[in-house]
């Protein structure tokens, strides 16, 4: 059974994302004075008294007359379907309204959806600092949904009540403690189906998909369940050059993208096939080779292309040359539109984590090595003699392996990449880095 989930919901800038980062303890939404900032819905986890329960954040539920009023109108409804769904899907529902403006007609028109869901609701009136504010609390009664309770998300009032409110509400959860779950990034510029992507993997409306660049602004976890295995997906805003992020809003999206390249297990680059590889792309999978992730290169509008029996050999020709600095990534031509080859994507992606996770016997490991140094010695020069003594594998996700050596220093980069290419023809770890550390054996104490 999945853990209890809480949704917050309400008018816009009535302070949901606010409440949102408090309850799961850390700055996961982005936060602007600015209604409409929340988009699609954002998960994260909360624990209180000892209750772990998941909740889901917003966007603005607004009246079809300001849907239609709204400058991007496509956007706004979409953001509308996804508070509704964000509904349905909840076990307890926060009503967030705004004690400074007081009781609204638009409140009223929310208040009338979350009745027909049929889930408890519980109303939380906001931005309550002043005792006045929460004195006139009282008159939110008037919409039908029990006690209000005057909170300040800001700076803490009051949420503790709610939170025990919460609790009282939810329903038993049997979930077992969550064990380790391969999480999976999808990352790349702006407007090249990263979102498709999602919503053709998963098979249902989880993200808002728009042609507008930018739309997704915030990491979006998902977790699934892919032949029988447990994954979370992570579709991010798409990531531009430092100079042309601008202040505010796409500058926190930037930075959620980063952050989700390195809690991620491997990372999805998701490229545009209609258009030539852009120093951007190229900046994207140095970064995510830089965090040492598993990454797979998605190659997204391939149903776009005029192809003969050459196209997709030459087309991987250019990309191996383009992206020669993560030669160990797989390439899989997709259309997240038509569905063709999305499976491939999860496959690979489960199967790079997997090798993430190999472990190699130390006494096996040194004969491997032992071999190769025999049939490829080390150059040598005077004063800089390379002698390997033994080797051992430190750790996996990434796969870090230690050589206990003469003299670090004397180890040739060429040499290096020698080494590495042994590890992967007697191992594999398709996908992922590997991680080399050469270290004197009289510092190993």
């Amino acid at each position: 059974m999945a853990r209890p989930l809480v949704a917050i919901v309400g008018r816009p800038n009535t302070g949901k994302s606010t409440l949102f980062n408090r309850l799961v303890g850390e700055r996961r939404a982005i936060v602007e004075d600015l209604p409409g900032t929340t988009r699609d819905r954002i998960y994260a986890e909360a624990n209180w008294g000892g209750v772990t329960f998941d909740v889901v954040d917003t966007g603005g539920l607004l009246s079809e007359q300001e849907i239609e009023r709204a400058s991007a109108a496509e956007i706004a409804q979409a953001t509308q379907e996804q508070a509704e769904l964000a509904i349905e899907q909840a076990d307890v529902i926060v009503f967030m309204v705004d004690g400074q403006a007081g009781v609204t007609a638009g409140d009223h028109e929310v208040a009338d959806l979350i009745r027909r869901s049929k889930r408890p609701v519980l109303l939380a009136v906001n931005k309550a600092e002043a005792r006045t504010i929460q004195d006139a609390a009282v008159e939110f009664y008037e919409l039908g949904l029990g006690d209000p309770y005057p909170i300040s998300a800001l700076h803490g009032i009051g949420v503790g009540d709610l939170l025990d409110a919460i609790v009282a509400h939810l329903p038993e959860s049997t979930e077992a403690e969550r064990e380790e779950v391969p999480s999976i990034a999808i990352v790349g510029r702006p407007n090249v189906g990263k979102s498709a992507l999602l919503n053709a993997l998963l098979g249902q409306s989880r993200q808002i998909v728009s042609p507008i660049p930018g739309t997704t602004r915030d990491a979006v976890d998902t977790e699934i369940t892919w032949a029988g295995n447990r994954v979370v997906l992570v579709d991010t805003a798409g990531i531009r050059r430092p100079g042309r992020i601008e202040r505010g809003i796409e500058k926190y999206s930037v930075l959620r993208s980063t952050r989700a390249v390195e809690r991620a297990d491997v990372a999805v680059l998701v490229i545009d096939a209609t258009e030539p590889f852009t120093a951007q792309d190229q900046a994207i999978a140095g970064a995510i080779a830089e965090a040492k992730k598993g990454i797979i290169v998605a190659v997204n509008k391939w149903d776009l292309v005029e192809k003969d029996h050459r196209t997709m050999q030459e087309f991987t020709e250019k990309a191996r040359e383009a992206f020669h600095f993560i030669s160990y990534a797989p390439i899989v031509f997709i259309s997240a539109l038509t569905g063709q080859r999305v499976n491939q994507v999860m496959e690979l992606a489960l199967a790079i984590f997997a090798e993430r996770q190999r472990r190699i016997p130390t006494g096996e490991l040194n004969r491997v090595i032992r071999d190769a140094v025999y049939r490829h010695p080390p150059p040598t020069k005077p004063n800089k003699w390379l002698k390997i003594y033994y080797v051992t594998q430190a750790d996996v996700n990434p796969p870090t392996f230690v050589f206990f050596v003469n003299a670090a220093q004397n180890v040739h980069f060429s040499y290096k990449r020698y080494l590495e290419n042994t590890l992967r023809k007697h191992y594999g770890f398709t996908g992922t880095p590997i991680v080399m550390r050469f270290r004197a054996r009289r510092e190993d104490a």
